[in-house]
């Protein structure tokens, strides 16, 4: 395999993976100088990777080519969004983008690249999977808030407006339908949020009830060993635990309990998840309302209702779908389809119940 051999169609398409792995590595750099610890020593190494692919392009063109195209466009909103947004939605879009390697069906491209980008994609899920996790309680809450809230004000306020009342009629739904669902969807969520912290708490592993009683167990032969077993640990692992434990302990060391992770972390707190349900409900119920309370009725009214749901549904779709690693725009198009589904009902109801669309 040699340069002069290639042909000008391969010569630019090495320039082109010669720009875009100098765009990703830019990109992981720049996370990278935001974070601290293992999380920068990683995306310093994802970035170092890329460099040796760079490496290896450079040596088949012979050196920098004349004309360096650009990075391709997916690349360049990444290294925009790198500098402006937080770190898990740039490392959930490059997750999408980690899992399309171009060098799957690339002759020039070395077994070890084609292996590096297959790698780099579990690497990049795996932060993205450390961001989801802070952010699964408290963004649960705000999307399903701000999703049920477009939806149900929506088809509350074309249901009202199908049976012919007057446009304060469908205002005044429109806002009570707001303030209760709002009121509803925090209080579901405080209680919903706060019991499952309660019932963690009830099982957490990491119960230090009978640490005082370590020093008094024989260390061939004790029940420690047992609490392991019943948390999940396999015979021979709860046996070495549990005497490692107890070591410590008789060297008048405090046990060190270790879990896989933070399951509260995971759940989120309950007046923060309330408070999210209440803000992001209303925040999407008063969408559907705007038309009426800027003076318009009837059929501008609805359709003007209908295109702006419908930009808003879009948008919570394709972020749920960034951020759980799903295809942004299947994931904005399911609730778009959800959202004018549910409203078609309730209109159609309206219709049949009422006489004309006032």
């Amino acid at each position: 395999m040699s340069a002069p051999a290639a042909t000008s169609a391969d010569r630019r398409r090495w320039a082109q993976y010669l720009a875009d792995e100098r765009a990703e590595a830019n990109v992981y750099r720049r996370l990278a100088a935001s974070k601290e610890g293992e999380t920068r020593a990683i995306l310093e190494q994802l970035a170092a990777a890329e460099g040796r692919h760079e490496a290896h392009w450079l040596t088949l063109l012979g050196g920098e080519p004349k004309r360096m195209p650009r990075a391709s466009l997916r690349t360049r909103i990444l290294g925009w969004m790198a500098g402006r947004f937080g770190t898990i939605f740039v490392l959930a879009l490059a997750q999408q983008a980690e899992a399309r390697s171009p060098y799957d069906g690339e002759r020039y491209a070395t077994p070890a690249m084609r292996a590096d980008e297959k790698v780099h994609h579990e690497v990049v899920r795996g932060l993205a999977a450390r961001g989801r996790r802070r952010l699964s309680g408290t963004f649960r809450a705000a999307v399903f808030g701000a999703n049920d809230g477009l939806v149900s004000n929506l088809a509350l306020v074309l249901g009202i407006g199908a049976t012919g009342v007057a446009p304060q009629l469908v205002l005044f739904s429109g806002i009570a339908g707001l303030l209760a669902g709002a009121l509803s969807m925090a209080a579901g969520e405080f209680v919903s949020v706060g019991s499952q912290r309660e019932m963690l708490d009830a099982t957490d592993p990491g119960s230090t009830y009978g640490d005082t009683a370590l020093p008094d167990l024989d260390i061939d032969s004790n029940e420690l060993a047992l609490v392991y077993r019943a948390r999940g640990i396999p015979e021979e692992a709860a046996i070495e635990r549990a005497r490692k434990a107890i070591a410590e302990a008789h060297a008048g060391r405090a046990p060190v309990h270790t879990g896989p992770i933070d399951t509260h972390e995971v759940v989120g707190g309950a007046w923060r998840a309330a408070g999210s349900s209440f803000l992001f409900f209303a925040s999407g119920a008063v969408i559907p309302v705007l038309p009426w309370l800027f003076g318009l009725t009837g059929v501008p009214a609805v359709v003007t209702a209908l295109v702006l749901v419908g930009l808003a549904l879009l948008g919570t779709g394709a972020t749920v779908g960034l951020l759980s690693g799903a295809s942004p725009l299947k994931r904005a198009l399911r609730q778009l389809a959800i959202g004018y589904g549910a409203a078609a009902v309730t209109y159609l109801l309206g219709l049949a119940f009422g006489v004309t669309l006032a």
